[in-house]
């Protein structure tokens, strides 16, 4: 039996690791008119830590009977149409993190791009999100940029995925997405909206592929209500329904994004019941809900 696993992003960025113990790295920028940013490289994920512990120890108990292992890596430039550096308001200050960007708050002039010549595509860009019901313009913070420490696999799962690769005299498929800064890139198959003259940003069919030829896929990572999801439902998407009852999400080693709330505790979006809502979709359309202590036991 042909038996993949699949782990989505799991970076350090991703990860929630305390103060102290390998945290989050910050950095100061100092701008031209003499001010002084200061930024923290991460998007921690709460539970994401233990996830890929899990993950860690999946690999070593069933290392075996596994024939490839896919792992996603979120890669990302600091300036970025999901970064708060794309973005300002009309007084020329940044967005904090976590902020939407809908694509009427561009028309109107609260937020705009940096680079003036790219105000009219971000605004077809917002529109066009907005159009196919997919998630507006999130400016996060900065995380999974190319070269850092964040954007490195956690260190327990790296090591397991080395010594799975020396066991098995067979590399690891590391499968990179989100370099164009014009597009969001949360599933690993296509962006958010792909851009023409950009084949890394359009279906990866040699991906794809790879995973018609499991007979079974166990897949992990994070976040479940963002890189998780968008990932799985474009599998679903494209695959090939008789490929669909093949795939088995690991329910214990995926983490949501926090809900955004306002100051009111309001919430604005509530991702933990997005990601739920996405399990049991997949779920209905004939893929198994499990465990990392259940799968392959």
């Amino acid at each position: 039996m042909k038996a993949h696993l699949l782990i989505i992003d799991p970076q350090n960025d991703f990860m929630d690791i305390l103060a102290g113990k390998n945290d989050h790295v910050g950095f100061t920028v100092h701008l031209p008119d003499g001010a002084d940013l200061n930024f923290r490289s991460g998007l921690p994920v709460t539970g994401a830590l233990d996830d890929a512990k899990r993950t860690a120890s999946l690999i070593d108990r069933i290392g075996t009977k596994l024939q490839k292992i896919h792992v996603t890596l979120d890669s990302h430039h600091p300036v970025d149409i999901g970064h708060p550096v794309f973005w300002m308001d009309a007084n020329g200050k940044m967005p904090a993190p976590m902020t939407l960007i809908t694509a009427d708050a561009i028309e109107d002039g609260t937020w705009t791009t940096r680079i003036p010549s790219l105000r009219d595509y971000a605004l077809k860009y917002a529109r066009s999100l907005e159009a196919a019901g997919k998630f507006q313009i999130m400016a996060w913070s900065l995380h999974c940029l190319i070269g850092t420490w964040g954007h490195n696999v956690q260190e327990d799962l790296a090591k397991a995925l080395d010594r799975w690769s020396v066991a098995r005299v067979r590399n690891v498929d590391y499968v990179t997405k989100g370099t164009n800064v014009l597009t969001e890139h949360y599933g690993a198959l296509l962006a958010e909206v792909p851009v023409a003259n950009d084949p890394s940003t359009q279906l990866n069919g040699r991906f794809l592929q790879m995973l018609q030829e499991a007979d079974i896929i166990a897949v992990a990572g994070e976040a479940s209500s963002h890189c998780v999801k968008a990932t799985v439902e474009q599998v679903a998407e494209h695959i090939g329904e008789e490929h669909i009852k093949k795939f088995h999400i690991l329910t214990d080693c995926m983490s949501p994004v926090p809900a955004i709330t306002a100051p009111d505790g309001t919430v604005i979006v509530d991702f933990p019941a997005i990601a739920e809502q996405f399990q049991q979709d997949m779920a209905a359309r004939g893929m198994t809900l499990t465990t990392s202590a259940e799968f392959l036991a």
